[in-house]
């Protein structure tokens, strides 16, 4: 197993943050994690990084401070924390992240406390997010099991056992379980390339969801937007993967021009809550009604956190017969359990899914239908017997999916 982990590791230095010789590295991840975070390290060093510093993190302190702390240290978001971003953004960082969270560790916790935090952290942490969603910045992010995180995915199972299973499912869903993984990833990278190709030359006004859970929705999509897939190329021209896995085409809807009712397929894990059974409607863009069967008041913090984060941000189409939709496990983790959907994102959009967006500044990406928000909070939608239509601007129809597959 631990030559397996190494190559795991191997793969988030050299494929997913593709680090270069004299890039520093920071990699954020668990204290439980320690071991896996120290085979990082050590990739990034071969790699040829000058420096790999660790920002450490840990549930059961992070629980504890939302529980008990007093409530003005939620209302405020320390300079040296915002100095530490910087420090390392200026000097071109490559940001590695690990996820191994419980799907429940906020679970019980005064959701204003969340929101006042997630707000200040977020508006504070503006300029550097800017940076990581235009690429200025390369990043990457995969997940490791934790023992909490195992028993919720697989609850009738040992603890062990259940860690294990987990372990399993990740490194399948991560094609990391090969030979060699990064080969692997390469291969993963090009068989993205026909598909991303055929979208950006039909350049379709809008594109119609429905199917029978009850979506019904009508996403406009900006004039020149471009759909990515198979990895991101950052603004220094060398390519990486920001997600693993991923298995998803994505591009940015028009922000004033989305209309209808989209239904969750999935639950979505926020925060350390999990909300589930929603769905939302939209009018000209908005979202102006949306409800919850569990946890609402934490949907309608992610929807309420400013203006944007009223808008759509991604558009991203998977297969139903993606590998890990056919795993047929529900992760509670939405690194996984988007590349299992169709999914759509409330809030920031990536600059580059819109030609030259990179160069744009904020007010010529508003312009051209582009949304901003501090928040970007994926859900996926994607069913078995989910159709796509792509509309042209003078209404020729094209079926893109039909039984939630792709039909080109």
């Amino acid at each position: 197993m631990k030559d397996v982990l190494k190559k795991y590791a191997e793969l988030l230095v050299f494929a997913g943050g593709n680090v270069q010789k004299g890039q520093p590295v920071v990699i954020g991840g668990n204290v439980n994690d320690a071991e896996f975070i120290r085979m990082v390290q050590s990739a990034a060093y071969d790699a040829g990084a000058s420096e790999v510093a660790v920002d450490w993190q840990d549930d059961e302190i992070t629980r504890t401070t939302y529980l008990r702390a007093a409530d003005e240290i939620f209302e405020t978001y320390p300079d040296w924390r915002v100095d530490r971003f910087k420090f390392y953004d200026d000097r071109g960082t490559v940001y590695l992240h690990i996820s191994s969270s419980d799907p429940d560790m906020l679970s019980g916790v005064n959701p204003e406390r969340i929101k006042t935090l997630t707000k200040v952290s977020r508006q504070k942490l503006k300029p550097h997010s800017t940076l990581t969603m235009s690429n200025a910045l390369r990043w990457s992010v995969l997940a490791v099991p934790s023992a909490k995180w195992a028993k919720k995915v697989f609850p009738n199972l040992p603890q062990d056992d259940a860690v294990q299973k987990l372990w399993q499912a990740i490194l399948k869903a991560a094609r990391a379980d090969g030979e060699n993984p990064i080969t692997d990833w390469k291969k993963h990278r090009e068989n993205f390339t026909e598909r991303k190709n055929f979208l950006n030359s039909k350049q379709f006004a809008k594109l119609h969801f429905a199917n029978g859970l009850g979506t019904d929705l009508f996403v406009g999509m900006p004039k020149n937007h471009v759909w990515i897939g198979g990895g991101d190329v950052g603004q220094d021209g060398v390519d990486f993967f920001p997600n693993i896995p991923t298995e998803e085409v994505f591009s940015a809807p028009d922000r004033n021009n989305v209309n209808g009712k989209v239904v969750a397929s999935m639950p979505l894990s926020f925060q350390g809550n999990l909300i589930e059974d929603f769905s939302i409607v939209f009018k000209d863009g908005r979202a102006v009604e949306y409800h919850a069967k569990n946890n609402e008041e934490i949907l309608k913090n992610i929807i309420e956190m400013d203006d944007g984060s009223h808008y759509l941000g991604e558009v991203a189409l998977v297969e139903n017969s993606s590998p890990i939709s056919q795993m047929g496990i529900l992760f509670y983790n939405t690194l996984f359990d988007e590349n299992a959907s169709s999914h759509l994102a409330v809030g920031k959009a990536y600059p580059n899914c819109v030609k030259g967006g990179n160069d744009m500044s904020e007010e010529e990406l508003k312009a051209a239908g582009i949304n901003d928000s501090i928040m970007h909070v994926d859900f996926m939608f994607g069913t078995a017997d989910m159709q796509v239509v792509g509309i042209s601007e003078d209404g020729t129809e094209t079926l893109l999916m039909q039984n939630g597959e792709f039909v080109f």
